[in-house]
C-alpha cells in the first residue's frame, strides 16, 4: 500500500491524495452471486421521519456478502482475487473453496493472492487462518473477533485495525482492544489471525468537498453560525462564544465527550479496563 500525492494543478488538487492500491486485482469484476441490491435511505427511517442527519446523494453501490462467521470447518480455500469495497475501508479477498464454494472475507495485512487459508476450531498460526480463541496463543494479534459464539465478527473490521490476546481466566480470553480497553471475550468465539490490512486508509487526504459527496456525505454546519432557534450555540454578534457549560446537540443534550453507555449494560462485567487508561 501506499499514498499518491497530487500537484496542486488546481484548487482541489491541492493537498489531495489517494491509495495506490497496488494489492487490489487488477481489472477484476465483483462475483455476482455475491452481490446484493443496496438502496439509499436519505437518512430516512420506514415513516419518512430523517433521523440520521448529513446522508444523501453518493455513488451507486452494491452490497458484497462478507463472510464474518467463518464457519466453514475444515475445508481449506484458496484467495483468488483481492477487490475494492465501496462499502468499507478494508479490502476483501474473495476465496475459492475446494468444494467450489465462493465466500468474500476481509483482507489481512500479508494476504496474497494464491495462498491457502482454512477455519476450523484449531488450525495453524497463519495469516488468514480463522479458529477459536482459546487455541490461539498469546501476543498473537487477531482481528474479525466474535462477541457471541456464531454471531459473527463484530471486532476489528476496519482498515489496520487489530485486537492482542494478552491471557486466559477460566473459560475466558483476556484481549488488548485497540482502543486501549482490555475485556474478555468467551474461548469458544472465532477471530482470524493477522490485522485488518490497507492501514494506510487513514492517510488519505480528501481534498475537495466533492469527494464526500460522492460518498453520500451531505454538508455539516456548524452551530455556532446558526441561529438561536435552530441550534443552543447560535446566536450573538460576531463570532461569539457557544454560552454554555459544555457543547450542545441541537436538541439541547450535552454533546462531545459524554458517555452514552448505558450504566447497568450487562456485557460491563466482562471489561476490565476502559479505555484510554
Amino acid at each position: 500500500m501506499g499514498i499518491v500525492k497530487y500537484r496542486p494543478t488546481t484548487n482541489g488538487r491541492r493537498g489531495m491524495s489517494t491509495l495506490k492500491n497496488e494489492e487490489v486485482t487488477v481489472g477484476n469484476q465483483p462475483t455476482k452471486s455475491l452481490l446484493v441490491s443496496k438502496s439509499k435511505t436519505g437518512g430516512r427511517n420506514n415513516q419518512g421521519k430523517l433521523t440520521v442527519r448529513h446522508i444523501g446523494g453518493g455513488a451507486k453501490q452494491k452490497y458484497r456478502i462478507i463472510d464474518f462467521k467463518r464457519d466453514k470447518f475444515g475445508v481449506t480455500g484458496k484467495v483468488t482475487t483481492i477487490e475494492y469495497d465501496p462499502n468499507r475501508n478494508a479490502n476483501i479477498a474473495l476465496i475459492t473453496y475446494k468444494d467450489g464454494e465462493k465466500r468474500y472475507i476481509i483482507a489481512p495485512k500479508d494476504l496474497k493472492v494464491g495462498m491457502i487459508i482454512e477455519s476450523n476450531v484449531a488450525c495453524d498460526i497463519k495469516v488468514g487462518n480463522a479458529m477459536q480463541l482459546q487455541n490461539i496463543p498469546v501476543g498473537t494479534l487477531i482481528h474479525n473477533v466474535e462477541l457471541k459464539p456464531g454471531k459473527g465478527a463484530e471486532i476489528a473490521r476496519a482498515a489496520g485495525a487489530s485486537v492482542q490476546i494478552l491471557g486466559r481466566d477460566d473459560k475466558y480470553v483476556i484481549v488488548r482492544l485497540q482502543s486501549g480497553e482490555t475485556r474478555k471475550i468467551v474461548g469458544t468465539c472465532m477471530a482470524t489471525i493477522g490485522s485488518v490490512g490497507n492501514e494506510d486508509y487513514e492517510l488519505v487526504n480528501i481534498g475537495k468537498a466533492g469527494r464526500t459527496r460522492h460518498m453520500g456525505i451531505r454538508p455539516t454546519n456548524r452551530g455556532s453560525v446558526m441561529n438561536p432557534n435552530d441550534h443552543p450555540h447560535g446566536g450573538g454578534e460576531g463570532k461569539a462564544p457557544i454560552g454554555r457549560k459544555s457543547p450542545m446537540t441541537p436538541w439541547g443534550k450535552p454533546a462531545l465527550g459524554v458517555k452514552t453507555r448505558k450504566a447497568k449494560k450487562a456485557s460491563s462485567k466482562l471489561i476490565i479496563s476502559r479505555k484510554n487508561k
